[in-house]
C-alpha cells in the first residue's frame, strides 16, 4: 500500500467539516476504509480506546454515504498490508510507520477524488462532554483520595498524587459521561496507597469529588487540546485553567470549549473486583444516575 505519510487530522481543534484528496479505498468487512490526507474525524485508538471513533457522512464520486465509523489503521515501514485497530503490533507514533484515519463507508471511492467530509455534530458534542467531565473527574479523584497516600509518587498538573494515572486499567467515554474501571492491587499498595476502610468511605469519596466538580463547572474555565503538529501521531495534550491551577492531561479524543458548557456532572462510585468504577455523568449523559 502506497502510503507513506500519516492523515492530518482538525478534530483537535473541534471541526467537525471539511475536504480531501481521497488517499486509498481498501475492502473491509461490509464495505470499505476511506483514508484522505486530512480529516475531522476522530478515530477510535487502538491503544487506549476510550472515545468511539466518530460517524457522520462522506461525499465522494457524486455519491453521499454514511460513516458508520472510524478507525486507527497504520501502514508498517517500507510499504505493505493496512492494519486496522488490535491488527496493529506498534504504538501509534513508531518510526517508520505510517498512521492513518479510516473511514467505514458501503463502497470504493476512487483514489485522487475529493471527498466532502461532515462529522455527526450532536454525537461529537456528547463525547466531546464526556471526555472534559471524564477528565475532571479523574483530577477530582486524584484530590479526593490525596491523603490515603504514605509515600511519594509522581503527581499530577494540579500537585496531587496521581492515583487516576496509576490505578487506572480502563475508560469508556459515552455520550455526556464516562466509566473509569480503577484496580488497587500490590503494586499500588507498595507505592505507598493505603487501602484499609477505603471500600466503605467510596460513598464520601463520591460526595468529595462531586464537590470539586461543581466548583469547577460554575468557574466556567476554558478547556483545550494543545497540539505540536496536524500529524494523528502527535503527542497532545488536555489543558484546562481550573480555580486550583492550569490542569493538564495527556489525551487523543475531542472536548468542549469551556467547563460551564458540561451543565451539571457528579459521579457514582461503586466497588468492583479489588477496586472501584467510577460512572460520571453530565447533561444528556448515556449514564443516568441512580
Amino acid at each position: 500500500m502506497g502510503i507513506g505519510e500519516s492523515t492530518q487530522v482538525t478534530f483537535p481543534a473541534g471541526d467537525t467539516a471539511g475536504r480531501s484528496r481521497v488517499l486509498a479505498s481498501v475492502p473491509l468487512d461490509g464495505g470499505y476504509g476511506v483514508v484522505v490526507a486530512r480529516t475531522p474525524f476522530h478515530p477510535l485508538d487502538h491503544t487506549w480506546p476510550d472515545q468511539p471513533g466518530d460517524i457522520g457522512v462522506l461525499r465522494a464520486d457524486g455519491v453521499e454515504m454514511r460513516v458508520v465509523d472510524c478507525l486507527t489503521g497504520a501502514v508498517p515501514p517500507g510499504g505493505g498490508e493496512l492494519l486496522l485497530g488490535e491488527e496493529i503490533p506498534a504504538r501509534r507514533g513508531d518510526e517508520g510507520w505510517a498512521w492513518l484515519v479510516v473511514h467505514e463507508v458501503e463502497r470504493m471511492v476512487p483514489e485522487g477524488n475529493e471527498a466532502v467530509l461532515a462529522v455527526d455534530e450532536e454525537r461529537r458534542a456528547g463525547l466531546s462532554a464526556g471526555h472534559t467531565a471524564c477528565h475532571l473527574m479523574a483530577l477530582a479523584l486524584n484530590a479526593a483520595l490525596a491523603e490515603r497516600w504514605r509515600k511519594d509518587v509522581r503527581a499530577d498538573s494540579l500537585g496531587r498524587p496521581d492515583f487516576d494515572q496509576l490505578a487506572i486499567v480502563s475508560s469508556r467515554i459515552v455520550p455526556g459521561g464516562s466509566r473509569d474501571v480503577y484496580r488497587i492491587g500490590k503494586s499500588l499498595r507498595k507505592k505507598g496507597f493505603v487501602a484499609d476502610g477505603l471500600e466503605e468511605e467510596l460513598p464520601e469519596v463520591a460526595k468529595a469529588v462531586n464537590e470539586t466538580l461543581a466548583g469547577w463547572v460554575a468557574a466556567d474555565g476554558p478547556v483545550q487540546v494543545v497540539s505540536p503538529s496536524p500529524a494523528l501521531t502527535a503527542r497532545r495534550t488536555w489543558r484546562c485553567e481550573l480555580p486550583e491551577g492550569t490542569g493538564e492531561i495527556p489525551c487523543g479524543g475531542t472536548h468542549v470549549q469551556r467547563t460551564g458548557a458540561l451543565g451539571p456532572v457528579a459521579v457514582r462510585i461503586e466497588p468492583e473486583d479489588g477496586g472501584f468504577v467510577v460512572e460520571t455523568y453530565g447533561a444528556h449523559s448515556s449514564i443516568a444516575p441512580s
